[in-house]
């Protein structure tokens, strides 16, 4: 079941800004929810461990399902578990488009998709968590660019490992991103060490 409720609400909850907002509350509010959020003591190891890995969940705005997925995949893959883990998240569609600037939120993004208006290599996608790789092309339908555009206010760094053509609104996956390229604040150890008590 999608989480309905406040997303600033989550952010204060793990301490960093994960809403993508430029009002987020933590700015207002930086102390957990709660009557007693800014009075609570150390966390324990255990505690440190389920907030990375909600943080890292929350940003991406996956259920833990499709979270905990991603990680046995990562896990069964030749490559550092953890790093791995993070490129497939950051390979989801709805994850490309607002990286690419063309939706204000992943959740804007994942509206856009659903709704029919997303290309990926020229065939019409709804699927928000559909993987795409290296050499991918995404785009806005023709008939959907006003639309899109007129919804779209945002505006955030487009990272390098994306080409993107905003005038056009299209985007292709132009290489793998590195670690270095990904969110530095990220403790993905922590994650790997949750699932493996």
């Amino acid at each position: 079941m999608r989480y309905t409720g406040s997303k600033c609400k989550r952010c204060r909850a793990v301490g960093a800004p994960i809403c993508g907002r430029a009002k987020c509350a933590i700015v207002r509010n930086p102390s957990p929810p709660g009557q007693h959020g800014a009075a609570r003591k150390k966390k324990s190891e255990y505690a440190e461990h389920l907030l990375e890995k909600q943080r890292i969940r929350w940003t991406y705005d996956v259920s833990e399902k499709q979270f905990y997925s991603v990680f046995v995949e990562a896990s069964k893959s030749k490559g550092v578990t953890g790093i791995v883990m993070l490129q497939l998240l950051e390979s989801r569609l709805d994850n490309i488009l607002f990286r690419a600037n063309l939706a204000g939120s992943r959740a804007h993004a994942r509206q856009i998709i659903s709704h029919g208006h997303v290309l990926m290599n020229g065939k019409k996608v709804s699927i928000p968590s559909a993987r795409t790789k290296q050499g991918d092309v995404i785009a806005i339908a023709e008939k959907s660019a006003a639309f899109v555009k007129a919804a779209h206010k945002a505006s955030f760094v487009i990272p390098d490992w994306l080409a993107v053509d905003e005038k056009n609104l299209t985007a292709s996956v132009s290489m793998v991103p590195q670690r270095e390229q990904l969110d530095q604040t990220f403790k993905e150890q922590l994650v790997i060490e949750y699932y493996s008590r």
